[in-house]
């Protein structure tokens, strides 16, 4: 039974790649900041709660022991920062720096523990990216910016680590908290569940194709 670890597990496309995983027969670990939320989650789905923050040493070392032999890395959890969003003109600095710490270093950092165990099983990395990462929009300099040098770190991850299938993925935008955080007081009930996105990932895993950086939208128009 092949093993998966994903972070941010309590709540949208992380909840949701779980869940689609414990349905294929894998065993799940899955972390949270949200401990109550997690262990809500864990017990409907069926996977292993672990929580904390992705972005503490301790925590990642703690996820690394929980799963000793991972097939699957899932780099879900993230920070958007600061709500509403501002211009770069006037991010506050300690927020971009916990922005980066978060979606950036702590994915980089638990990689770098669970890749001895990725490399022996010959596995997959997968980091959600965002189209924020290519494209300039405003107010989202501090997210975007963080995704643009993950995306970076997938690749080069790719290409020094040719054994292994390393993907950035960009979801789409999905109805999520994240998602509501970043357009405060709107409608946003017109953007996809995240259980649409999953067809996307769960092709990724099926078909392992070049590592690189895909969108969810384009492999499920292809399939």
């Amino acid at each position: 039974m092949p093993t998966a670890l994903v972070t941010g597990a309590s709540a949208g496309l992380g909840r949701a790649l779980a869940a689609a995983l414990v349905s294929r027969q894998w065993t799940v670990i899955g972390d949270a900041r949200d401990a109550a939320a997690l262990a809500g989650a864990a017990r409907e789905i069926g996977f292993t709660a672990v929580p904390g923050d992705v972005a503490d040493p301790a925590h990642r070392a703690a996820l690394a022991d929980a799963c000793p032999a991972p097939d699957l890395l899932v780099n879900n959890a993230s920070s958007l920062g600061v709500s509403p969003l501002p211009p770069l003109s006037r991010y506050p600095l300690a927020e971009l720096e916990n922005v980066y710490r978060v979606n950036v270093f702590a994915p980089l950092a638990l990689t770098q523990l669970l890749l001895p165990a990725l490399t022996e099983a010959r596995g997959t990395i997968v980091n959600i990216s965002s189209d924020a990462a290519v494209e300039a929009y405003e107010g989202w300099g501090g997210y975007g910016s963080a995704k643009a040098a993950l995306d970076h770190v997938t690749a080069v991850l790719g290409v020094e680590h040719p054994e292994l299938a390393v993907y950035a993925v960009d979801p789409g935008d999905l109805r999520t908290a994240m998602h509501q955080r970043a357009f405060p007081g709107e409608d946003i009930s017109d953007r996809p569940l995240p259980e649409t996105a999953v067809p996307a990932f769960l092709r990724l895993l099926d078909e392992r194709p070049p590592s690189g950086r895909y969108r969810a939208a384009d492999l499920t128009v292809a399939a």
